[in-house]
């Protein structure tokens, strides 16, 4: 490629230096020089397909504006697609019209002519744009896979199945049958571990009326991954509920599990946990499976995202040795990560810690951890009291929901222990209200929470593809930035890569809202201020909003203005 590299000097489209550093990428990573020149920012996309196309006589495509009929697609396997980067784009008599990234790869086009019996036309693409149009015409590898697995099942007949009304009859050993079925079993296996390997949080398995569709949630946005024929629906969910241990029978009330797998990931195996959530339906039963991956929790506080001042004061909260800290937020907003980080943070020989948690996500070493369990009366207050009789320092409850949960937590942090625990309230002085709208006094609230925090998480922006962009200044000061600072600001976005699928974003980021419960605030507490009276106070002693935490984010040049608007008011 380094005649490419040459061509591209000599026309001016790049500098000796941008080639140089182009070519040490490719040595190290491998792959097309063009492709390095694009991810370096030397080059454009369209840029790079329009100068091939001019060099060596062959049109150019844009694969995003053409639709591409399946019986043409069908005419290339898969496998022949993603070792040569083509796609099969149109026919015409005997002439099969293909794209690459390379037109003068007479090897590919022999083979092709070879195979199909086609005389091969090649016309030019962009190897990112290729790569994109693969997955979306064939799937990704492992919905090759998928694709060889649907082969496999034998009746190909109806592919709508009836959903079986409340009284009619189960066959349990049918189901059993069905789930055990070896095509069943590895469809079930590829989307367990698909999910790991593209970075997901969360697995959902959904059917309706016509169709059958699984999503994986990966940072935070869900995203469509697949759609098994829909006579599969019965057989997957039987498969599921036998591995998370759950009756195959029971198909009207939700039920809630566990898998634990063992898996070969890349060259080393791996333990897979699961929680599992099955809830009926209209259509079926719609699973939702949370990967609880050690491998993803950060338990380093420094790389949450607090900022330094935020941290600072939530250390010294947590190294007290009693009182409240309570962490606020949605559901899915980190508040887990935060609070094991700071257990791990605060875990030595010398201090019992306890927890009560709903569920139990993560195993962690010298902590003594409780599972909740509703249905015979072990909640978070019956826990928290027997807590109290076992010697501890330090006590997690996973949730404060009731005011008898609310009320065990906080004689508990009067009477000299630490507790950790998490509500769910837009942001931090609002937790305040939350808890005397509980039925918990002022005074007790005043005297036993000394923090709180919340938090949101944003998506990062993708190392891989950063780059600058500019972004009218009306939207800057809309969002918060002072005038003055706007002319030296620098805001990045992702371009779109290999790396991040397309989207710009690769991985997640917390926004902390600190609030020390100093003098001051536990003075408006007792005469029964507002949120926004305890906000405005807790701004003034110096409190980082969500919102202010966002823009120091875009500062950083870590997110997006989406983001930080997405996520956070002013």
């Amino acid at each position: 490629m380094n005649r490419i590299g040459e061509m591209l000097v000599s026309a001016g489209k790049v500098s000796s230096d941008q080639l140089e550093q182009a070519l040490e990428q490719q040595q190290k990573a491998g792959g097309r020089l063009g492709t390095h020149l694009v991810k370096l920012g030397f080059l454009e996309d369209d840029e790079l397909v329009e100068f091939l196309s001019q060099r060596y006589g062959v049109p150019a495509i844009n694969l995003a504006e053409v639709e591409i009929d399946e019986t043409i697609i069908k005419i290339i396997p898969p496998d022949v697609s993603r070792k040569y980067t083509i796609l099969p784009v149109s026919k015409a008599g005997a002439r099969l019209t293909i794209a690459m990234v390379d037109p003068t790869n007479v090897f590919a086009m022999d083979d092709i002519k070879f195979m199909t019996g086609y005389n091969v036309e090649p016309v030019v693409a962009s190897e990112a744009a290729l790569r994109e149009a693969i997955d979306k015409y064939y799937g990704s590898t492992h919905s090759i896979e998928l694709k060889k697995v649907m082969e496999d099942i034998t009746d190909t007949d109806d592919t709508d199945v009836e959903v079986l009304d409340e009284d009619d009859d189960i066959d349990l050993a049918e189901l059993e049958q069905q789930s055990e079925e070896a095509p069943v079993v590895r469809l079930v296996n590829i989307i367990l571990t698909d999910a790991i390997k593209r970075g997901a949080s969360d697995i959902h398995i959904e059917p309706y009326e016509k169709e059958y569709r699984v999503r994986y949630r990966i940072d935070g946005i869900l995203y469509e991954m697949m759609r098994p024929p829909i006579k599969l629906r019965e057989a997957i969910t039987s498969r599921v509920k036998i591995m998370a241990k759950l009756d195959i029978a029971e198909k009207r009330l939700p039920q809630d599990g566990r898998i634990k797998i063992k898996t070969k990931l890349g060259n080393k195996y791996k333990d897979l946990d699961y929680r599992v959530s099955v809830l009926p339906a209209i259509f079926g039963e719609k699973i939702v499976l949370r990967l609880l991956d050690k491998d993803n929790l950060m338990l380093d506080m420094t790389k949450l995202g607090f900022e330094a001042e935020s941290l600072r004061r939530f250390e010294q909260a947590i190294f007290r040795p009693y009182g409240m800290v309570l962490v606020t937020g949605p559901t899915g907003s980190g508040k887990t990560n935060t609070l094991y980080s700071a257990l791990q943070r605060i875990n030595t020989p010398e201090v019992n810690i306890m927890t009560a948690e709903d569920p139990v996500e993560f195993n962690l070493t010298g902590i003594n951890q409780v599972q909740m369990k509703e249905q015979i009366g072990l909640n978070f207050a019956a826990t928290l009291r027997s807590f109290l009789r076992q010697d501890p320092d330090i006590v997690l409850v996973g949730e404060i929901r009731d005011f008898e949960t609310a009320e065990v937590a906080i004689k508990a942090a009067m009477t000299g222990h630490l507790v950790l625990s998490t509500l769910h309230t837009n942001d931090a002085p609002s937790s305040i209200n939350r808890l005397m709208n509980m039925g918990i006094e002022p005074f007790l609230v005043a005297s036993s929470v000394h923090m709180i925090v919340a938090q949101r998480l944003v998506r990062r922006i993708c190392s891989s593809c950063k780059e600058p962009f500019e972004v009218p200044n009306q939207a800057l000061t809309t969002l918060g930035f002072k005038k003055d600072e706007i002319k030296s600001l620098q805001l990045f976005r992702g371009r779109g890569c290999d790396l991040c699928s397309g989207t710009g974003y690769k991985g997640r980021v917390g926004l902390y809202e600190v609030m020390d419960i100093d003098e001051q605030v536990r003075d408006l507490i007792l005469t029964g201020a507002s949120a926004y009276e305890l906000r405005e106070k807790a701004h003034d002693a110096g409190m980082i909003s969500l919102r202010m935490s966002g823009l120091q984010k875009i500062r950083d040049g870590v997110t997006t203005l989406d983001e930080v608007m997405r996520e956070t008011v002013d």
